[in-house]
């Protein structure tokens, strides 16, 4: 979204492995859309606008000819420029471009959350991609998780990084039987239960005050405010020479009228610029610039946030977890609070819409959260807001879902010199870090075999024309 939202991405709070673009027929109406010019404003976006290169160079003409152009600031972009600096590309030949404000997309725009897929989505991956596959992106997610705790620990990133247990609530049968089906397939394919436990009906009422849970899964997890994150990543790379220019969306790709040493044209409102090198981190956004990858290869669906002040999760009653709060397989909402401020971050894994629009968002989803919150945390049922409680933020971000529910990553092998790390299913903070060290490794000329991502994350020309060796098993 805003992987965010992503929503998120978002985050893995934000939807549901089960992709809501099934078939061609569903989107073949959307038509491709740049960033929307006003989109509404996170409560990220808005606990971090004094950040002095939100508006960089947008008025100026970008330059005439650079190496290599990352389209998208947000956290791919810009950890793709911190880690092809650290593996040894010069800065001054990298520039990152952003329609609008940097930050502004997915990673300013999901739940907060690094939210590994334990096992959860074990039995939907494996049914696409087999057993083998499915442990692997399992692994990759928990992987993921430690990395960013490692990197952002050795560099003291100040962003509100918090490693935390996380609850999966059951709160049907539907749901308690689909989880631990996922549960059981994962440990007879050889997944790990380390740090997974389960809990019943009366363990989960006593431990979460929840009312009227099935069951309850924990695992780790973490909060983290994700423009900080990528707002850091930016000042280390511009401080060091990269060019960043905001506020000046790409148009169009073509080839450049010579290939002496530049392969391709970048055409943007304020100029043409000359490249080498082209990396897509426009997640919901890359039809635009890629057709191949159009509705349904990856479909834009806007998921909802929201940030709320309530009593009855403050001081000794504030959430020190995280957790999803799941209904059926297209309703859960996901619960984690900033830590830096004790808001409550709500998200509403739940469609809201196949569309390029993150500029408005649903009313009646603000008090169908505030509803859940009421009915599922009876116990801690808020009374009356005083003036400054309540609803502080909501906003909307866009997942970017695939049809076979992983990203595409890699080299675009019909584009020679350009790469995509985009399409996260709502699943990027528990994605990225793994992503980008692997796209790095190719853009320097490493080969897939160098990498340690699932085989199934490449991106195709068969895979996105549909033609995947899943589909012939």
């Amino acid at each position: 979204m805003p992987e965010s939202i992503a929503l998120h991405e978002q985050s893995k709070t934000m939807t549901t492995p089960q992709s809501p673009a099934s078939s061609a027929v569903a989107v073949e109406w959307l038509q491709p859309s740049l960033p929307r010019h006003l989109p509404n404003l996170s409560y990220w976006h808005r606990t971090t606008d004094t950040f002095p290169y939100l508006n960089n160079d947008s008025e100026n003409a970008p330059p005439a000819q650079v190496p290599i152009i990352i389209i998208g600031t947000g956290i791919s972009g810009a950890l793709a420029a911190f880690k092809l600096i650290e593996a040894g590309t010069r800065s001054d030949d990298i520039l990152l471009i952003e329609a609008r404000q940097a930050v502004s997309g997915s990673s300013g725009r999901n739940a907060g959350h690094i939210r590994p897929d334990a096992f959860r989505g074990f039995s939907g991956y494996a049914a696409v991609h087999g057993t083998e596959q499915a442990l692997k992106i399992c692994d990759t997610e928990n992987t993921v998780l430690k990395a960013w705790r490692a990197f952002i620990e050795n560099h003291q990133i100040p962003c509100d990084f918090g490693l935390k247990q996380t609850f999966d609530v059951c709160m049907t049968d539907e749901i308690a039987e689909e989880e631990a089906r996922n549960l059981q397939e994962y440990v007879a394919a050889g997944g790990s239960m380390d740090g997974i436990q389960v809990y019943g009906t009366e363990e989960t009422a006593l431990k979460l005050g929840i009312e009227g849970a099935i069951a309850a899964y924990k695992w780790a997890a973490a909060s983290i405010h994700p423009a900080k994150l990528a707002q850091w990543l930016l000042t280390q790379v511009v401080e060091q020479g990269v060019h960043l220019w905001t506020h000046c969306p790409v148009t169009d790709i073509t080839k450049a009228k010579t290939t002496y040493h530049f392969s391709w044209t970048v055409h943007t409102p304020r100029g043409e610029i000359a490249t080498q090198q082209i990396i897509h981190c426009t997640n919901a956004h890359a039809g635009v610039l890629l057709p191949q990858l159009l509705p349904p290869q990856i479909t834009p669906v806007r998921v909802q946030v929201q940030a709320f002040q309530l009593p009855s999760f403050a001081g000794d009653r504030a959430l020190n977890t995280t957790m999803a709060v799941r209904f059926h397989p297209q309703l859960f909402y996901g619960l984690s609070r900033s830590q830096s401020d004790g808001r409550m971050i709500v998200s509403v894994g739940k469609p809201n819409g196949i569309s390029f629009d993150d500029s408005s968002y649903k009313q009646e989803l603000v008090e169908e959260t505030l509803g859940m919150l009421d009915k599922v945390f009876s116990a801690e049922k808020p009374t009356q807001f005083r003036p400054g409680e309540g609803v502080h933020d909501v906003w909307t971000g866009l997942v970017a879902m695939t049809p076979d529910r992983v990203p595409y990553i890699g080299a675009i092998d019909e584009l020679p010199g350009q790469f995509i790390c985009a399409g996260f299913n709502g699943h990027g903070m528990a994605n990225i870090f793994a992503c980008v060290e692997a796209l790095v490794t190719l853009v320097r000329g490493g080969t897939w075999e160098e990498t340690t991502l699932p085989e199934c994350y490449r991106y195709r020309k068969t895979r996105v024309a549909g033609e995947r060796a899943v589909g012939r098993r």
